[in-house]
């Protein structure tokens, strides 16, 4: 029987088909638009093998998507591990899509596009709010939600505790997938040096120069360790997908070298004798500050 689960869901226009084409590519078996009650009827045809499968379910479905939460309470009596992927974004973001698009929300009627994703927004409100993984692709084009999805779900199989390190620019706005947000604008601003503020935080002068500062050092082993209390609490509650966001104020220098220096202390840590840490660093924003 199938090992695992996966259920794509979320708002229209936010990026379902490329997260389902990246699983695919990660070696995923993936069913699209899958009427929830034929969820359970997919389990049962895997009985002889061990695939992983994702199956994106939306609104499309119609009457159908009312009896989504029916349809995983009965994949869980079955054994199978199940997991929920809510892709979102804003809803200027997700207007200008459609708009892009020429096509009409397929919960807009008569009505203007944001009455559509209003009413999507309520539909969909209690299962964003019990999702396994929020994925925003509000300032995230194709490559880097593919990217991202490619580091989240790679050969078929989910890490026993992916951790994604999140830079960030303040003044680019809060990332809104983010489980823990730690500000390092405490940090000595490198753009105020003549001969550092061209390069950003993946040059080795610029990383010095921020792991250097006096309260760096410190501050890092501190977060390592308050991470390892909290991971292990999130396990316990089957949480297996955090998102800690770095934030500078540009996203250029500060918080991409701390990402990094995180990702690298963090990557390959034992929790416990089964449990390890996959982190990778992401920047965000990095290039938008020139």
């Amino acid at each position: 029987m199938a090992r695992e689960v996966v259920v794509i869901t979320g708002m229209s226009g936010a990026g379902r088909s490329t997260v389902a084409h990246s699983m695919e590519d990660a070696g995923w078996y993936v069913i699209d638009n899958l009427p929830p009650q034929l969820l359970t009827s997919v389990i049962k045809m895997t009985e002889h093998t061990e695939d992983s499968i994702a199956v994106v379910i939306d609104v499309r479905g119609r009457q159908f998507f009312d009896d989504l939460n029916q349809s995983l309470a009965d994949v869980v009596e079955y054994g199978v591990s199940r997991k929920i992927v809510f892709v979102d974004a804003s809803d200027d973001v997700l207007i200008r899509r459609f708009e892009s698009s020429r096509r009409p929300h397929p919960l807009q009627g008569n009505d203007r596009i944001l009455d559509g994703i209003d009413r999507e927004r309520a539909k969909l409100k209690e299962l964003r709010a019990g999702a396994d993984l929020v994925v925003d692709t509000s300032q995230l084009n194709i490559h880097q939600l593919e990217r991202k999805i490619n580091e989240l779900f790679q050969s078929g199989s989910l890490a026993a505790l992916k951790v994604n390190i999140l830079s960030f620019g303040y003044k680019f706005g809060i990332p809104a997938d983010a489980d823990l947000v730690m500000d390092c604008r405490f940090i000595p601003n490198p753009h105020w040096q003549i001969e550092l503020r061209p390069k950003n935080g993946l040059d080795q002068e610029v990383r010095s120069a921020v792991l250097g500062a006096a309260e760096v050092p410190e501050f890092l082993n501190r977060y390592v360790s308050m991470f390892e209390s909290i991971a292990a609490g999130y396990l316990r509650e089957g949480k297996k997908f955090i998102t800690l966001a770095i934030g500078c104020t540009g996203g250029k220098h500060r918080s991409v070298a701390i990402a990094e220096e995180l990702a690298d202390r963090l990557n390959g840590k034992s929790l416990s004798s089964d449990v390890q840490v996959s982190a990778h660093a992401i920047h965000r924003d990095l290039g938008r500050e020139r």
